[in-house]
């Protein structure tokens, strides 16, 4: 295979609000931290052990919109997009680096309505095609005659 590959998928919960920048020709960048968490039980102490890994999500134009109408801290959300890497040069002329998750669809699992009402997650995406049900049912696996 001589392709190459950049996607992430993540279900994490927002640290922030979405933090909005216009432009003049009116696109817009939202980012919001993303976190996600790793649980495992220490084998020489028996205690749960929590590790917390932090993404900076980035969304733009339409879905940076949808996104700070509907999200906010606190928020269970699916975020699928690439890895981007960033340069740039601090106040000192230093270089520095930041790395992004570039956000291409999202699903919410809940909501600012859901967490006062309880209610069932959106199916909002920016994208024609929604992601139907991708945490929360199994997958059902045709079963085709085929020999392998």
């Amino acid at each position: 295979m001589s392709g190459t590959l950049n996607k992430v998928m993540l279900i994490g919960h927002l640290g922030d609000e979405v933090k909005m920048h216009y432009f003049e020709g009116g696109g817009c960048i939202g980012r919001f931290p993303l976190a996600t968490n790793e649980t495992y039980t220490n084998k020489q102490t028996n205690e749960r052990v929590t590790n917390t890994e932090w993404h900076n999500i980035v969304v733009r134009n339409k879905a940076a919109e949808i996104c700070e109408k509907y999200l906010s801290k606190g928020d269970k959300v699916y975020i699928e997009g690439r890895i981007k890497t960033r340069k740039w040069q601090d106040d000192k002329g230093m270089d520095r680096y930041s790395t992004e998750i570039q956000c291409l669809d999202f699903t919410f699992l809940t909501t600012k309505n859901e967490n006062i009402s309880g209610g069932a997650p959106a199916q909002v995406t920016p994208s024609a095609k929604p992601i139907e049900n991708a945490v929360n049912e199994p997958r059902v696996e045709d079963n085709d005659d085929l020999p392998f």
